[in-house]
């Protein structure tokens, strides 16, 4: 009997990802708590997924894909809200919205198109940039940065946060992590465009070597 991938264990957990992304959307506009902890808990679902696919030998091109659109969804829809809040800046969320999911969709495409499962494991010595962001340690500091400045930006139209004193000045919270994240947060915006650039090359290998087939057989 064949097995069924969707009921995968990796695979459920990535639809608990997106029942906890919808509901942080519900209350994204107006409920800045409930909509954080659901936000916060989505991604931390992030890290068990791919512990789950490995523990279990459940790794799945579904499971990559829906893991992927999972997380570009849930910032896509983060900025979406900041766009509301902060109508001034939306070019910029904009672009970084287009940035993000044509870097990763062309890289995955990439992937798939070779063979491979995830659009973290293609191609990564071909450009040192890529070979050590998809390190783990790396990967995780810049995606955790990126998400915890759009975040803060996000509570800030709420609240400042609890008062800190840094340096003798007092300070929000909210504001110090912003400050402290968007060093990595634009280092990551970097860092999509060198993807976009990788994948896109890498299809136009495969093209090329596509064509010369063709020509060679005829």
């Amino acid at each position: 009997m064949a097995e069924n991938i969707f009921l995968f264990i990796p695979n459920l957990i990535g639809y608990a990802r997106v029942v906890l992304g919808i509901i942080s959307f519900y209350y994204m506009p107006f409920d800045p708590i409930k909509a954080s902890i659901c936000y916060l808990l989505s991604g931390l679902l992030d890290a068990f997924d791919g512990w789950a696919a490995r523990r279990f030998n459940q790794g799945t091109s579904f499971g990559a894909v829906l893991d992927m659109v999972t997380d570009r969804c849930a910032t896509t829809c983060l900025l979406m809200t900041l766009c509301l809040f902060y109508p001034s800046w939306m070019l910029v969320w904009q672009c970084i919205v287009a940035l993000d999911i044509s870097s990763h969709w062309i890289q995955m495409y990439s992937a798939l198109v070779v063979g491979d499962t995830s659009h973290k494991v293609t191609d990564l010595t071909a450009n040192p940039i890529m070979r050590y962001y998809y390190k783990r340690p790396i990967l995780f500091t810049f995606c955790a940065a990126n998400e915890l400045f759009f975040a803060s930006l996000y509570m800030l139209y709420f609240t400042p946060g609890p008062t800190l004193t840094v340096f003798g000045y007092e300070v929000g919270a909210w504001y110090l992590v912003a400050i402290v994240t968007f060093p990595v947060s634009f280092l990551k915006q970097v860092v999509s465009v060198v993807q976009l650039i990788v994948a896109s090359q890498n299809i136009g290998v495969l093209d090329a070597n596509s064509r010369a087939n063709k020509e060679h057989k005829q």
